[in-house]
């Protein structure tokens, strides 16, 4: 009995910790759990602080967390839920860490967010995102060599150069790496390549593409945005 009290005790505290439920899918979705095991989420299925989401090709993925902000992964993409704990009750223990290894997402703040926006992270291999009341897009490119690209001057729907790209959609966000920090405000979309490069404000859209499926319309409200932000001629969120 003291072996196993020991074994529970050297465990991370914050292993097998709900974070949220998967709501919604258009394909298949696999969890690597913090013990390296890889589980198969169906709709329904409960996600856990420190899982790695990975969506596959054409798998979208609508995931509601307990504070009811939402995140939806695009295909093809890697998410870890590094840290994630809210009681309505305790706002002094609110934390939101996120990484987006690849791939792209779109974040909705829930009540998190609202109450403790300094305390929402979502890392990225070039940059780090922090919210003021928000819904937004993020997608990151990985660099096929390495370096990093000029900044892209058009748009490119079918090429991306690598690197992080941003969008609003309600409210403001933050990215802040070592070379710099830029707001962008609701209708807005930014770049940056890696953390050598600071981030920059695009004047159009550079060719980000989300189209889920229509019943991943965010259900959370984020002021009554609709998915193009405020500007109807720089959507990019098409539902269909």
């Amino acid at each position: 009995m003291l072996c196993l009290a020991l074994l529970c005790a050297g465990a991370p505290a914050w292993a097998g910790l709900v974070a949220g439920t998967v709501m919604q899918l258009s394909g298949p979705l696999m969890a690597k759990k913090a013990d390296g095991k890889v589980k198969l989420l169906a709709i329904r299925s409960e996600v856990e602080q420190g899982d790695t989401l990975l969506t596959e090709k054409d798998s979208y993925a609508l995931i509601k967390l307990i504070d009811n902000s939402e995140i939806t992964l695009k295909p093809n993409s890697s998410f870890v839920i590094e840290q994630f704990s809210y009681t309505a009750e305790q706002p002094d223990g609110d934390h939101a860490v996120f990484s987006l290894l690849k791939g792209g997402l779109r974040s909705v703040t829930g009540l998190l967010g609202k109450r403790n926006k300094e305390r929402f992270e979502m890392k990225t291999p070039a940059a780090t995102i922090g919210i003021r009341g928000t819904t937004f897009i993020a997608s990151y490119v990985a660099p096929a060599a390495p370096g990093g690209p000029a900044l892209p001057k058009a748009p490119a729907p079918s090429a991306l150069p690598p690197g992080l790209y941003v969008q609003v959609l309600d409210g403001m966000i933050h990215v802040t790496n070592p070379a710099g920090t830029l707001n962008f405000a609701a209708g807005q979309f930014g770049f940056t390549p890696n953390f050598q490069q600071p981030p920059v404000l695009l004047p159009v859209n550079p060719g980000l593409q989300f189209t889920p499926p229509a019943a991943f319309i965010p259900s959370s409200a984020s002021g009554g945005a609709t998915a193009g932000g405020s500007k109807p001629a720089a959507i990019d969120c098409v539902v269909r």
